[in-house]
Protein backbone atom coordinates (compact mmCIF):
# COMPACT_ATOMS: atom_id res chain seq x y z
CA UNK A 1 0.00 0.00 0.00
CA UNK A 2 1.21 3.65 -0.76
CA UNK A 3 2.04 5.63 2.09
CA UNK A 4 -0.33 9.06 2.53
CA UNK A 5 1.44 12.33 1.70
CA UNK A 6 1.89 14.12 4.56
CA UNK A 7 0.13 17.58 4.44
CA UNK A 8 -0.33 20.55 6.31
CA UNK A 9 -3.78 21.91 7.26
CA UNK A 10 -4.56 25.42 7.26
CA UNK A 11 -7.46 25.92 10.54
CA UNK A 12 -9.19 29.34 10.72
CA UNK A 13 -10.85 27.46 13.65
CA UNK A 14 -14.14 27.72 11.24
CA UNK A 15 -17.13 26.07 9.99
CA UNK A 16 -15.50 25.74 6.35
CA UNK A 17 -12.28 24.61 7.94
CA UNK A 18 -13.72 21.56 9.53
CA UNK A 19 -15.45 20.51 5.87
CA UNK A 20 -12.59 20.36 4.63
CA UNK A 21 -10.47 18.58 7.18
CA UNK A 22 -13.71 15.50 7.05
CA UNK A 23 -13.05 15.71 3.34
CA UNK A 24 -9.28 14.95 3.86
CA UNK A 25 -10.01 12.50 6.14
CA UNK A 26 -12.48 10.49 4.28
CA UNK A 27 -10.52 10.40 0.85
CA UNK A 28 -7.80 8.46 2.41
CA UNK A 29 -4.89 9.88 0.22
CA UNK A 30 -3.27 12.27 3.29
CA UNK A 31 -2.02 12.67 6.53
CA UNK A 32 -2.35 15.76 8.22
CA UNK A 33 0.95 16.52 9.80
CA UNK A 34 -0.27 19.79 11.64
CA UNK A 35 -2.70 21.81 11.77
CA UNK A 36 -1.44 25.64 10.58
CA UNK A 37 -3.13 29.09 12.50
CA UNK A 38 -2.53 32.36 12.20
CA UNK A 39 -2.45 34.13 15.60
CA UNK A 40 -2.63 37.70 16.36
CA UNK A 41 -0.11 37.99 19.08
CA UNK A 42 -1.13 41.51 20.45
CA UNK A 43 -4.50 39.79 21.22
CA UNK A 44 -3.43 36.01 21.43
CA UNK A 45 -6.41 35.40 19.11
CA UNK A 46 -7.22 33.64 15.70
CA UNK A 47 -6.50 36.26 13.05
CA UNK A 48 -9.77 37.65 11.71
CA UNK A 49 -12.41 35.11 13.72
CA UNK A 50 -11.37 36.68 17.25
CA UNK A 51 -10.90 33.10 19.20
CA UNK A 52 -8.86 33.03 21.80
CA UNK A 53 -5.85 30.87 21.74
CA UNK A 54 -6.70 28.39 24.71
CA UNK A 55 -9.98 27.26 22.37
CA UNK A 56 -8.23 26.96 19.32
CA UNK A 57 -5.49 24.72 21.17
CA UNK A 58 -8.54 22.45 22.58
CA UNK A 59 -9.98 22.54 18.82
CA UNK A 60 -6.30 20.87 17.84
CA UNK A 61 -6.43 18.33 20.70
CA UNK A 62 -9.82 17.37 20.02
CA UNK A 63 -9.09 16.44 16.59
CA UNK A 64 -5.99 14.70 17.39
CA UNK A 65 -3.41 16.83 15.47
CA UNK A 66 -0.29 19.34 16.52
CA UNK A 67 -0.72 22.80 16.05
CA UNK A 68 1.33 24.95 14.17
CA UNK A 69 0.99 29.02 14.96
CA UNK A 70 1.99 31.90 12.68
CA UNK A 71 2.33 34.97 14.97
CA UNK A 72 1.54 38.27 13.24
CA UNK A 73 0.71 41.70 14.86
CA UNK A 74 -2.09 43.68 15.15
CA UNK A 75 -1.13 45.55 12.51
CA UNK A 76 0.94 43.30 10.12
CA UNK A 77 1.10 43.91 6.30
CA UNK A 78 0.94 41.19 4.31
CA UNK A 79 4.35 41.33 3.99
CA UNK A 80 4.84 40.60 7.18
CA UNK A 81 2.33 37.65 7.24
CA UNK A 82 3.69 36.18 4.40
CA UNK A 83 7.14 36.33 6.02
CA UNK A 84 6.67 34.29 8.62
CA UNK A 85 4.00 31.92 6.61
CA UNK A 86 6.97 31.30 4.62
CA UNK A 87 10.06 30.47 6.93
CA UNK A 88 7.20 28.04 8.44
CA UNK A 89 6.69 26.52 5.09
CA UNK A 90 10.21 26.12 4.06
CA UNK A 91 10.55 24.56 7.36
CA UNK A 92 8.37 21.71 6.83
CA UNK A 93 9.41 21.79 2.77
CA UNK A 94 12.90 20.64 4.61
CA UNK A 95 11.33 17.40 5.65
CA UNK A 96 9.54 16.93 2.29
CA UNK A 97 6.24 18.29 2.72
CA UNK A 98 4.46 19.99 -0.40
CA UNK A 99 0.96 20.43 0.10
CA UNK A 100 -1.16 23.01 2.36
CA UNK A 101 -4.68 22.54 1.88
CA UNK A 102 -7.17 25.16 2.55
CA UNK A 103 -11.06 25.92 3.23
CA UNK A 104 -11.82 28.20 0.79
CA UNK A 105 -14.97 27.82 -1.62
CA UNK A 106 -15.16 29.97 -4.31
CA UNK A 107 -13.02 33.38 -3.84
CA UNK A 108 -10.53 32.98 -7.17
CA UNK A 109 -8.89 35.94 -5.91
CA UNK A 110 -7.94 34.14 -2.63
CA UNK A 111 -6.91 30.66 -4.17
CA UNK A 112 -4.02 32.37 -6.61
CA UNK A 113 -2.88 34.67 -3.63
CA UNK A 114 -2.34 31.43 -1.94
CA UNK A 115 -1.10 29.65 -4.85
CA UNK A 116 1.19 32.29 -5.38
CA UNK A 117 2.57 32.40 -1.83
CA UNK A 118 3.07 28.51 -1.67
CA UNK A 119 5.18 28.55 -4.72
CA UNK A 120 7.75 30.51 -2.82
CA UNK A 121 8.41 27.38 -1.20
CA UNK A 122 7.64 24.96 -3.78
CA UNK A 123 4.53 24.00 -2.97
CA UNK A 124 0.98 23.42 -3.95
CA UNK A 125 -2.54 23.88 -2.50
CA UNK A 126 -5.18 21.77 -2.13
CA UNK A 127 -9.17 23.18 -2.02
CA UNK A 128 -11.26 20.02 -0.55
CA UNK A 129 -14.54 21.72 -1.20
CA UNK A 130 -13.49 24.47 -4.13
CA UNK A 131 -16.69 25.44 -5.78
CA UNK A 132 -19.21 23.18 -3.86
CA UNK A 133 -22.31 24.91 -3.51
CA UNK A 134 -22.19 27.06 -0.24
CA UNK A 135 -25.48 26.63 0.27
CA UNK A 136 -25.69 22.89 0.35
CA UNK A 137 -22.28 22.90 2.77
CA UNK A 138 -24.11 24.86 5.10
CA UNK A 139 -26.73 22.57 5.42
CA UNK A 140 -24.38 19.23 5.57
CA UNK A 141 -22.81 20.79 8.44
CA UNK A 142 -25.87 21.45 10.10
CA UNK A 143 -27.04 18.05 9.14
CA UNK A 144 -23.94 15.96 9.89
CA UNK A 145 -24.18 17.35 13.70
CA UNK A 146 -21.28 19.63 13.44
CA UNK A 147 -21.96 22.94 16.04
CA UNK A 148 -20.39 26.10 15.19
CA UNK A 149 -20.97 30.04 17.21
CA UNK A 150 -20.67 32.68 15.07
CA UNK A 151 -17.52 34.89 17.22
CA UNK A 152 -17.23 37.39 14.25
CA UNK A 153 -19.91 39.87 11.76
CA UNK A 154 -19.05 42.24 9.32
CA UNK A 155 -21.86 45.12 9.81
CA UNK A 156 -21.28 46.64 6.43
CA UNK A 157 -22.13 43.30 4.96
CA UNK A 158 -24.81 41.50 7.95
CA UNK A 159 -26.39 43.15 10.25
CA UNK A 160 -24.15 43.13 13.75
CA UNK A 161 -27.09 41.31 15.74
CA UNK A 162 -26.17 38.29 14.28
CA UNK A 163 -22.78 37.80 15.92
CA UNK A 164 -22.92 35.22 19.11
CA UNK A 165 -25.84 33.05 17.62
CA UNK A 166 -25.42 29.44 16.56
CA UNK A 167 -25.03 28.12 13.06
CA UNK A 168 -27.93 26.63 12.72
CA UNK A 169 -30.91 26.05 11.14
CA UNK A 170 -32.83 29.32 12.41
CA UNK A 171 -29.39 31.12 11.50
CA UNK A 172 -29.46 29.92 8.20
CA UNK A 173 -33.44 30.24 7.65
CA UNK A 174 -32.78 34.61 8.97
CA UNK A 175 -30.13 35.33 6.54
CA UNK A 176 -30.92 37.89 4.27
CA UNK A 177 -30.98 36.55 0.70
CA UNK A 178 -28.04 38.65 -0.37
CA UNK A 179 -25.74 37.13 2.45
CA UNK A 180 -23.65 34.21 1.59
CA UNK A 181 -24.77 31.32 3.71
CA UNK A 182 -21.43 30.76 4.85
CA UNK A 183 -20.21 33.62 4.79
CA UNK A 184 -17.94 32.99 2.02
CA UNK A 185 -18.07 36.95 1.43
CA UNK A 186 -16.71 37.70 4.77
CA UNK A 187 -20.04 38.34 5.93
CA UNK A 188 -19.33 36.08 9.38
CA UNK A 189 -16.78 34.17 10.40
CA UNK A 190 -17.70 30.99 13.20
CA UNK A 191 -15.84 28.73 15.83
CA UNK A 192 -16.47 25.08 15.50
CA UNK A 193 -16.90 23.88 19.22
CA UNK A 194 -18.44 19.97 18.36
CA UNK A 195 -18.60 17.47 15.32
CA UNK A 196 -18.23 14.38 14.27
CA UNK A 197 -14.35 14.85 13.72
CA UNK A 198 -14.32 16.00 17.00
CA UNK A 199 -13.13 13.51 20.35
CA UNK A 200 -15.57 15.67 22.33
CA UNK A 201 -16.89 19.08 22.40
CA UNK A 202 -14.79 22.30 23.82
CA UNK A 203 -16.58 23.56 26.24
CA UNK A 204 -16.89 27.70 26.36
CA UNK A 205 -19.21 30.15 27.65
CA UNK A 206 -20.35 33.09 25.89
CA UNK A 207 -18.71 36.73 26.96
CA UNK A 208 -18.85 40.26 25.93
CA UNK A 209 -19.65 41.71 22.33
CA UNK A 210 -17.58 44.51 21.12
CA UNK A 211 -17.19 46.50 17.88
CA UNK A 212 -13.82 47.28 15.83
CA UNK A 213 -13.28 49.58 13.41
CA UNK A 214 -17.23 51.01 14.23
CA UNK A 215 -17.51 47.76 11.41
CA UNK A 216 -16.91 44.54 12.74
CA UNK A 217 -18.43 42.94 15.70
CA UNK A 218 -17.29 40.24 17.96
CA UNK A 219 -18.26 37.86 20.66
CA UNK A 220 -16.24 36.40 22.90
CA UNK A 221 -15.75 33.07 23.77
CA UNK A 222 -14.19 32.04 27.09
CA UNK A 223 -12.96 28.75 28.01
CA UNK A 224 -15.20 27.06 30.60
Amino acid sequence: MQPKEKILFCWSSGKDCALALERVQRCGQYEVAALLSTITADYDRVSMHGVRRELLEQQAEALGYPLEKVLISKDADNDQYERRMLDLLLRYGRDGLRTVAFGDVFLDGIREYRESNLAKAGMRALFPIWQQSTAQLAQSFIDSGYRAIITCVDSQLLDGSFVGREFDQEFLDSLPPDVDPCGENGEFHSFVYAGPIFSSPIPFKLGQTVVRDERFHFTDLLPA
